[in-house]
């Protein structure tokens, strides 16, 4: 059975979350200071970096979501104005991209990436709290144990080769069953707190500055109480 993958505790705690240092492919300008807590067949990984330097990359190798935990992220496209990361926001860099890096001393970010050809939208692509949402679908009245939620959206990133989207989503408070999960997730919550429910009657509670990363298939459930906004990349997988 797939399960849910905690990448990171806002205060720092221990995770039971086995890493594999690992780099995501030959070219990963990460290679030694990658973690890599998942990875599918559908060429998708997620987990966490702890880096500090500069890095020159003239072709990003693969798509990347990062979201700073920890310390500061700058970077640079080439002919761009510097873009300056800080904890709680996030980039997502395109396939293709030519990019300086540099991170300052006791950076950590947690990451989700996705191989591929050429990017439809190379560059860097920012994850702000302060999102331009807009209204979206709620969830159907079978799954909810509750009233339905308002919930809202800002997708800024869409890469059809890889199926993948990346964005800034919100909802009011509301509970829901356990049901597999549809796609694999990627969230970094902005605000809130959200219990994920599992079928053995534990949960997962992930709180304002955590992260977890959700396989295609994973039964599990959700329930909060309040407004919720997070970070996402979700990516639709082929049965």
């Amino acid at each position: 059975m797939t399960s849910a993958v905690i990448l990171n505790r806002a205060d720092g705690a221990p995770l039971g979350t086995a890493f594999r240092k690992t780099p995501f492919g030959e070219a990963d300008p990460f290679a030694q200071h990658r973690e890599i807590a998942w990875d599918g067949a559908d060429a998708m990984a997620a987990g966490r970096v702890s880096f500090a330097g500069e890095l020159k990359v003239s072709s990003f190798p693969h798509t990347e979501t990062m979201v700073v935990v920890e310390g500061e992220l700058t970077l640079t496209e080439a002919g761009a104005e510097p873009l300056v990361v800080g904890p709680g926001w996030g980039v997502v860099v395109g396939r293709g991209t030519e990019v300086q890096i540099q991170a300052q001393p006791g950076t950590r970010f947690v990451f989700c990436t996705a191989a591929g050809g050429a990017s439809p939208m190379p560059g860097l692509t920012s994850l702000s709290p302060d999102a331009n949402f807009k209204p979206s679908a709620t969830l159907p009245a079978e799954v909810l144990l509750g009233p339905a939620p308002e919930c809202r959206s800002d997708n800024v990133f869409t890469d059809d080769q890889t199926q993948t989207l990346a964005g800034t989503w919100d909802s009011t408070g509301y509970h829901r069953i356990i049901r597999p999960q549809g796609k694999n997730e990627f969230m970094y919550l902005v605000a809130g707190s959200v219990k994920f429910a599992l079928p053995d009657g534990g949960a997962l509670t992930v709180n304002a500055g955590e992260s977890l990363f959700v396989p295609k298939g994973t039964p599990i459930g959700w329930e909060s109480t309040e407004r919720v906004a997070k970070f996402y990349v979700v990516q639709a997988v082929q049965d």
